[in-house]
């Protein structure tokens, strides 16, 4: 019985996700001293309807959000949380340094080159989603 719900959890994991690609997972190193990381992905939506990120988890971490950097003005560069990222029906969404990201705040573990950290993501019609994300230099 428990092996059949595994089974049907697996496939239903695989049909929610069907259409929707997270590539290029990885975070960079952060020092002893740094509290705070980030994560970053290529999401591409290969579906005919719009998706959303709307969260992320990672045992690494002691928060998890979803962040954007903005012009403060002035050249001034600063970064908030974002509700959501969305993720338009055929389109591509890069989460990268500078832009986009998942943001680890109260970093657990250290973030060393060659490290695996797990990152679960949540989408508003693919579902829970469990990835590997290696830690490297860009």
């Amino acid at each position: 019985m428990r092996k059949a719900l595994v089974v049907l959890l697996l496939t239903l994991t695989a049909c929610a996700s069907q259409g929707l690609m997270v590539t290029d997972l990885w975070a960079r190193p952060s020092p002893q001293m740094a509290t705070n990381a980030a994560f970053y992905m290529v999401i591409e939506n290969g579906t005919d309807q719009a998706e959303e990120l709307m969260s992320a988890n990672s045992s690494a971490c002691g928060v998890t959000e979803l962040h954007e950097m903005y012009d403060m003005g002035e050249g001034v560069m600063g970064m908030r949380p974002v509700e959501g990222i969305e993720i338009p029906a055929g389109e591509t969404v890069t989460l990268q340094p500078g832009g986009l990201h998942v943001m680890c705040i109260n970093r657990l573990e250290d973030f060393t080159a060659g490290q695996i950290i797990p990152l679960t993501l949540s989408f508003k019609n693919a579902g829970t989603l469990e990835y590997d994300v290696t830690v490297r230099e860009n």
